[in-house]
C-alpha cells in the first residue's frame, strides 16, 4: 500500500563542527572536521518520510540566497519533493557544535522562514494526504495540513498551532527541551494523543479522555555519533507509522527505532534503519 506523506514546515542550512568538547567562555577549540548538510525540523522530517514511504511532498519556504537554494538541491537529491516558496531573504542558518558525547549543541541564525497559506503552493496535496508532520508555518497553513487523516505537530510551531484552533492527532515533544513543553491549558484545542520523548529513557504519552503508557528506548544499532535530527526523525517515523494504519505501540516502537539509528550516523542522514 502506497502511503501519502507531507511535512509542512521550515529549512535550515547547517555548519556542522566536530569538536572534542564544547568551549568555555573565553575558550577556542579547534574543529576536527566540519561539513554543511540541510536540516531544520521540516527538512530532517522529509527525508525520513522520503526513506520510510518512498516519496513525500515538502511544503516550505527558502530564503533567494545560495544557501536557499543548496537547500533545495540537497534535500531533492535525497528524494524529497520540494515546494517552496521564495522569500526576499538570506535563508535561516545554524551553527551545529557535535561533541564527543555525539551531543549537539545549535547556534541559529535568523528567524525561521516558513510557510503561509497566502502562498501559492500546492496545498490541495494535504488533502489527499494519509499522514502530514507540521514543524511551522501560519495559521491557513495548518488549517491546510489538517486536512490530512493524521495531523502530528511539534510545540515549535505553537503560535500557529495556538491561532488556528484545530485539533492535532498528535502533539510530539521532547521532554528535556525547555522550549517544547506546554503548559496544562496552554493550547485552546487539546491533541488527542501527547507524545513525550525522553531520550535514552524512552518516552511516554497520554491520550485526552487520560489514557497513558511509556515506551523503552530502542538498541542503539552502533556507537552514538551525533544526536541532531533525532528528535524529528522520531516524530517523522511515527507520523509515517500513524498514516500507515499501524496501532500505537508498534508506531512508536517504529519510531524509537529510527531515531536510535539517526543517533549513530554523521549528520541527521548518515544512519538509516531499513524500510520496514
Amino acid at each position: 500500500m502506497t502511503v501519502r506523506v507531507a511535512v509542512v514546515g521550515h529549512v535550515e542550512w547547517v555548519e556542522f563542527a566536530r569538536v572534542e568538547r564544547v568551549p568555555r567562555p573565553g575558550e577556542i577549540v579547534h574543529a576536527r572536521e566540519t561539513f554543511e548538510e540541510a536540516g531544520g525540523g521540516g527538512g530532517v522530517a522529509a527525508v525520513q518520510l522520503a526513506r520510510l514511504a518512498g516519496a513525500v511532498d515538502l511544503i516550505t519556504a527558502l530564503g533567494a540566497d545560495g544557501a536557499g537554494r543548496r537547500a533545495r538541491e540537497a534535500l531533492s537529491a535525497r528524494g524529497v519533493c520540494v515546494h517552496a516558496a521564495p522569500r526576499e531573504c538570506r535563508q535561516r542558518r545554524a551553527f551545529t557544535l557535535l561533541d564527543d558525547a555525539g551531543e549537539r549543541t545549535i547556534t541559529v541564525l535568523g528567524e525561521r522562514i516558513v510557510p503561509h497559506g497566502e502562498d501559492a503552493l500546492p496545498w490541495e496535496r494535504l488533502r489527499r494526504a494519509d499522514g502530514v508532520y507540521f514543524t511551522g508555518g501560519d495559521p491557513a497553513a495548518l488549517r491546510a495540513a489538517r486536512e490530512a487523516a493524521v495531523l502530528v505537530a511539534t510545540p515549535r510551531a505553537r503560535e500557529a498551532i495556538v491561532a488556528a484552533g484545530v485539533k492535532l492527532d498528535v502533539l510530539v515533544h521532547s521532554g528535556s527541551d525547555a522550549g517544547e513543553r506546554i503548559a496544562p491549558g496552554e493550547l485552546p484545542v487539546a491533541p488527542r494523543l501527547s507524545v513525550t520523548t525522553l531520550g535514552e529513557r524512552g518516552g511516554r504519552w497520554r491520550t485526552e479522555e487520560g489514557d497513558e503508557g511509556a515506551w523503552a528506548p530502542a538498541p542503539l544499532p552502533g556507537p552514538v555519533a551525533d544526536a541532531y535530527g533525532a528528535g524529528d526523525t522520531f516524530a517523522a517515523a511515527l507520523t509515517f507509522a500513524l498514516a500507515s494504519g499501524y496501532d500505537l505501540a508498534t508506531a512508536l516502537d517504529l519510531a524509537a527505532r529510527c531515531s536510535a539509528a539517526c543517533l549513530t550516523g554523521r549528520g541527521p542522514y548518515d544512519a538509516e534503519l531499513p524500510v520496514p
